[in-house]
Order: C-alpha cells, then sequence, then structure tokens
C-alpha cells in the first residue's frame, strides 16, 4: 500500500478548490451539481435538512435563495447559522461547511431573479413555501391568477431573496483505497473574521 496522499490541498484557497471541484463535477453529474444539503435548527434545538442549489458565490461565501416565509428562512434568521454538505457521486467526493449566514443585500437578489425563467419567477409569487397546501389545484389556480397580474417581466417578490453562508469552517473528503480516504479541514484562524487566513489539518478517514 503505497504512502502517497492522493489529495493534498495544503497551501490552496478553500473557495478555489471549491470552484475546481464543483467545475468537475458540472462535467460529470447528471443533475444539478451545484445541489447541497443544507441544514439548519429551530429555536428549541430541532435539525432540519433539505436540499437547495449553490447560485453564486463571492470571495467569502456561498449564495443561495428561498421564500424568506419559509421554515429554513425562519430558522436561519432566528439564529444566523447553517451547516452545507455536497456530495459528488461519480467523482467520490463531499464537501462539508459550517458558518454563520446572512441576507443578501436586495441589489443581488433583484440580480439574481431577474435571471430566472418567466415560470420561476411566477413561482416564487405563487408559492407559500412550507405552508400548508389544500390541493394542487389551489396551487395552480395562483400561479394562473399571478401570470394575469404579471403577462410579462415579474418583480422580484419582497418575500423572496438571497442568503449568503459565511463558512468558518470547510472540509474536504477525497475517497481513498480500502476506506483509507483523504479528509483536510480548512478553520479560520478567527472565526468571526473571514480575511483571518485559514488553518488546514488532515483529519483520519
Amino acid at each position: 500500500m503505497t504512502n502517497e496522499s492522493a489529495f493534498d490541498p495544503t497551501g490552496k484557497d478553500p473557495f478555489a478548490l471549491f470552484d475546481a471541484w464543483l467545475a468537475e463535477a458540472e462535467s460529470s453529474e447528471i443533475n444539478d451539481p451545484n445541489a447541497v444539503a443544507l441544514a439548519t435548527v429551530s429555536s428549541d434545538g430541532w435539525p432540519s435538512v433539505r436540499v437547495v442549489l449553490i447560485k453564486g458565490r463571492d470571495d467569502k461565501a456561498l449564495h443561495f435563495y428561498t421564500n424568506y416565509t419559509s421554515r429554513k428562512a425562519g430558522e436561519l434568521d432566528a439564529t444566523g447559522r447553517a451547516g452545507m454538505s455536497i456530495h459528488w457521486k461519480s467523482l467520490r467526493r463531499q464537501i462539508r461547511l459550517v458558518g454563520r449566514v446572512e441576507r443578501l443585500p436586495d441589489h443581488v437578489s433583484d440580480e439574481y431573479y431577474a435571471s430566472r425563467p418567466y415560470g420561476s419567477r411566477i413561482g416564487a409569487w405563487a408559492s407559500k413555501q412550507s405552508q400548508p397546501l389544500a390541493s394542487r389545484e389551489d396551487l395552480i389556480a395562483r400561479v394562473s391568477q399571478t401570470e394575469a397580474d404579471y403577462p410579462e417581466n415579474p418583480p422580484r417578490p419582497p418575500f423572496w431573496g438571497g442568503y449568503r453562508l459565511v463558512p468558518h469552517e470547510i472540509e474536504f473528503w477525497h475517497d481513498g483505497a480500502s476506506r483509507l480516504h483523504d479528509r483536510f479541514c480548512f478553520r479560520l484562524k478567527k472565526p468571526d473574521q473571514p480575511s483571518s487566513g485559514w488553518d488546514i489539518q488532515r483529519l483520519y478517514p
């Protein structure tokens, strides 16, 4: 058995590495290579996980979008904390992130919303995300009414927009033979200061 590491990100920027892995996944994953499991927690400590799509990033954070009246948004706004996990089966890779969460500025959400297909923009208006729905017919009726209200170029709903996850911990996992995987964890030197630089530690698989 070789002693050589199949993967060693020492000295690399974790966001640049994330971009590189995502770019590879875009050419190999069948659907939604940007899909991540987003974990939040309620005020009484109960966790909740769902899949969202990463829709951009800045130098310190990953961006995603949702209805601000949804369960996830309520928990994000209440705690300001979240975790993410992304798994690319074909590449045998995972990335795990933990950090604080904040809403994106309105102009960023406006720009992304305007880039979406018309049907998706209408859907954002029509859906009372996470609220009880009596029947699918009721949803279709709301969609029809919204299309009548906005036959073209609907504005962004005030209850819909983006968040940014600013991680203080990013772990990269690369599959290894005999389950001797390579795991490296980047941690900010000062968790509340995204510009403080990263420490990196290899972890047992």
